[in-house]
């Protein structure tokens, strides 16, 4: 129990990515994206994240920049009822008549996102790269705590603080939960590669993506038995984590006449967290050596980034209209996670996207879009401070043609979660039942400029 409060604290902030894709999958790093969330056979500059090889299209040769600001918010809500004990002692517990229940809301942000495209292209050979943030990057805070913080107070009031009481239930306003944490996740990347124009109608792609990944954890939890100086969970951390890990990537492009189709594939990453521990406090217990064992100086811990395919077509239906779809799949189930997490997951992680833009004028392209999500979640998977849901994005923006030189992008997308239940008989370790319902809300904005020289 004790163990799943400290973990839950550590990642609480940090447990989630901020943008739309795959489990630990940012893939809105453009304007473009968010005003028509199909980009995955571009012959534009943003291409090369999504379509690296349809560089090679590009309609003149020299050197093409993007630079893109994006602000994300984030709700991560949770509808708890857990059941509470009602009893004469530690050794003859009765369940209440009624569970207790309570509406924790989070919220999330990340007001500044930035990304840099570029690329130089020269006859049949186009050289390109991004920088960006491609997992992590906002902090979210419970400011009413999690399920998990009360229902294992409630359990520790009972077994620790009221052995040989008379009958009575067990309700928050026993105890004083204190508690602060900040934390940080970024994973930085910087890809670089070249496409090939091999003949007039298909281009390959070969490049590598660097990953460096950077978090802490600062913070401590304290669990008060009022009217007592009892502290049932005495925590503290502060604890930074750094690691590295090389994507390689590959792609092709098929420029049919107006159909162009794109495809590319990012293999997985293997990515090692280590703790560089500052200061850990805890109770000197073998349970509270194994409570935070994950965090001791030194330790590995897996967060792979999954293998993921991508297979995109665009099409020009008239000169001003063209609409495109795309297939996304994240390797979820096979790349390592903290405690073999992905183990539970069903399968792999499944998205289909859809877009249309329209030339409203020779300067301005109005456009929207649509995503759908497939997670593979099970309840193992899900925990209070790291779950997801099956979700549809919607997005829509425009693009200004400023000059031959110059283009800029704005793009609104949101998203819309399915809810995740989840019902246990032994409620955060607690040996009680209870039910928690997951939910989550999702806004992006974001502007581009885009300079060709």
């Amino acid at each position: 129990m004790k163990k799943l409060l400290l973990i839950g604290a550590a990642t609480l902030i940090v447990s989630n990515s901020t943008f739309a894709g795959g489990i630990l999958t940012n893939t809105n790093q453009h304007a473009a994206f968010l005003r028509m969330l199909s980009r995955g056979a571009t012959t534009e500059i943003d291409g090369a994240l999504s379509n690296p090889a349809g560089l090679a299209f590009l309609p003149k040769d020299g050197f093409h920049v993007g630079l893109s600001i994006q602000s994300a918010y984030q709700t991560r809500n949770i509808d708890a009822s857990f059941m509470t004990y009602n009893g004469v002692n530690a050794t003859s517990p009765t369940i209440s008549d009624k569970p207790f229940e309570k509406y924790y809301e989070g919220t999330a942000a990340a007001p500044i996102i930035p990304s840099l495209f570029a690329a130089y292209k020269q006859g049949d050979w186009t050289i390109s790269g991004f920088f960006a943030i491609t997992a992590g990057g906002g902090k979210a805070s419970f400011d009413d705590g999690l399920p998990m913080f009360d229902s294992a107070a409630m359990a520790g009031i009972f077994k620790n603080g009221l052995a040989g009481e008379k009958p009575m239930v067990i309700t928050p306003d026993m105890y004083d939960i204190t508690s602060a944490m900040d934390g940080k996740q970024y994973i930085y990347s910087l890809q670089l590669g070249l496409s090939y124009k091999a003949t007039d109608w298909l281009s390959v792609f070969a490049g590598g993506r660097m990953n460096y990944f950077t978090g802490g954890y600062k913070g401590f939890l304290d669990a008060i038995l009022k009217g007592t100086n009892t502290n049932l969970l005495p925590l503290a951390l502060d604890c930074d984590q750094t690691g590295w890990g090389l994507t390689p990537v590959i792609g092709v492009d098929a420029k049919l006449g107006k159909l162009n189709i794109g495809a590319k594939y990012e293999f997985k990453t293997n990515l090692n967290i280590e703790n560089n521990t500052k200061s850990i406090e805890y109770p000197r217990t073998p349970e509270g050596e194994a409570m935070v064992a994950p965090y001791q100086h030194g330790v590995n811990t897996p967060n792979d980034i999954p293998a993921m395919l991508s297979i995109a077509a665009a099409y020009e239906f008239l000169p001003v209209l063209r609409a495109s779809v795309e297939y996304h799949f994240y390797d979820d189930k096979n790349a390592g996670m903290a405690d073999g997490k992905q183990k539970f997951l069903t399968k792999g992680t499944n998205e289909y996207l859809a877009g249309i833009e329209f030339d409203v004028t020779k300067q301005l392209t109005l456009s929207c879009g649509g995503q759908i999500t497939d997670y593979g979640l099970a309840d193992g998977f899900q925990s209070d401070t790291s779950f997801s849901c099956d979700s549809y994005t919607l997005g829509f923006g425009a693009k200004v043609k400023m000059n031959q030189h110059l283009n800029l992008n704005v793009g609104y997308m949101w998203t819309t979660y399915e809810d995740y239940t989840k019902t246990s008989s032994n409620y955060n370790g607690t040996g009680l039942s209870g039910t928690n319902v997951y939910s989550r809300t999702n806004k992006v904005f974001g502007l581009s400029v885009d300079y060709s020289f």
